[in-house]
């Protein structure tokens, strides 16, 4: 079985910055590799067309064709081209894209199947973060998912508000993300006398970045020793204009809070997991997510978390048993079930102890990865019995 990825992002130095897409498109990679799986990506937006091996996965970068005008039509006709070579060259099976802006809604291989994942798309987030979304982005996702030959999301909330988003009432396969508990190994629980409160993830309003630090100001209120820190690329806000969330969130802490808060920017991933492990407890108070990574990366390093309770969320963590789940702009008992972890250390080794046993039985790479196989395999099926019909 031969697999390949269309996506705008792949975690490489030769492929520039990544983000949650690219990381769930490497991991899913590797477990289909462990399983015979051949795997090619084909990242789009590059500043030149080359291919390179990383670690068995075959990358192949393509360079956006630039007309004005027209650029974004020959750029989908030339992957397209690129797909129906490949499938021709039987290089390829399935072609799989992620749902953000659209990318195939004027794509269609000749032969090879065509399969879109939900991981988010703009339209999805933008009603999430009920702001608008660029018409034009909304009618290539809508376009996209129509086309496609089948569907995939990685949690059921994001399929139902997809539908709902775009007025459509597609079926959807649920597989959620995965991640390799083998590279998550934890060597020690954090002192938490240490008291330390980790975030990690952009910095933007949509991840309750706004809401952090007038949960952390009452954290303080209870625990002065306690210490945020924050991990991530500060993204400009959309809504206010704001060039730098970092900076509005500033404003926001109270002067004995923002003492014990030290923000780090983005740092290395290869740096994530010692920080991870460095930390009492791990926040995350987003409004807008489709199956977020972090939360599964601090979950497997053994890790209390308290997250937002909004959709998603009740799909990945059992409340009070493997997490704490609250709407984040209930700062009051956000902020308590944080200080409930800094100070009962039994409860902290319990719930994070659980919160590993969750990842593994339930979104190893290796089970995730054999579901996404069946899934392919039923679309080469499909696919080859449609065309002996023909």
């Amino acid at each position: 079985m031969k697999i390949a990825f269309l996506t705008p992002e792949y975690p490489h130095p030769n492929t520039g910055n990544s983000g949650g897409i690219g990381t769930s498109i490497k991991n899913l990679a590797i477990g289909l590799l462990a399983e015979g799986v051949e795997v090619r990506v084909l990242v789009y937006g590059q500043n030149e067309d080359s291919c390179f091996e990383d670690n068995g996965v075959f990358v192949q970068t393509i360079k956006n064709v630039k007309l004005k005008g027209l650029s974004w039509f020959l750029t989908k006709k030339k992957i397209e081209k690129i797909i129906n070579q490949l499938h021709s060259d039987n290089k390829i099976d399935v072609i799989e894209a992620p749902d953000w802006t659209g990318m195939t809604s004027f794509i269609k291989p000749d032969k090879c199947p065509l399969v879109i994942r939900l991981h988010g798309s703009d339209a999805y987030f933008c009603h999430m973060d009920n702001r608008p979304v660029k018409w034009i982005n909304k009618f290539h996702e809508k376009r996209a998912l129509q086309k496609a030959d089948a569907l995939l999301s990685v949690s059921s909330y994001t399929a139902e508000t997809t539908n709902m988003v775009f007025g459509l009432n597609k079926s959807f396969t649920i597989i959620p993300n995965g991640i390799d508990t083998n590279l998550f190994h934890f060597e020690k629980i954090a002192d938490t006398n240490e008291k330390q409160v980790l975030y990690f993830g952009s910095l933007i309003r949509k991840k309750g970045l706004l809401e952090l630090p007038l949960i952390f100001n009452k954290v303080i209120e209870k625990n002065p020793d306690a210490k945020l820190v924050l991990i991530g690329k500060d993204v400009p806000d959309v809504i206010s204009g704001n060039s730098s969330t970092w900076q509005m969130m500033q404003s926001l802490f109270s002067d004995q809070a923002f003492k014990n808060v030290t923000y780090l920017g983005s740092i290395p991933y290869s740096k994530i997991k010692e920080k991870i492990e460095q930390a009492t407890v791990c926040v995350f108070p987003s409004f807008a997510e489709a199956f977020p990574l972090s939360w599964l990366e601090a979950m497997v390093m053994a890790k209390p978390i308290v997250a937002s309770n909004i959709g998603w969320a009740n799909e990945m963590i059992d409340d009070e048993v493997n997490g704490f789940l609250i709407n984040p702009v209930n700062h009051s008992g956000f902020a308590q079930k944080i200080s409930d972890i800094l100070n009962n250390e039994k409860m902290c080794l319990k719930i994070g102890k659980s919160a590993r046993e969750r990842v593994e039985k339930d979104y190893d790479i290796k089970g995730i990865a054999k579901q996404n196989i069946e899934f392919y395999k039923k679309m080469i099926n499909q696919n080859n019995n449609l065309r002996l019909w023909l």
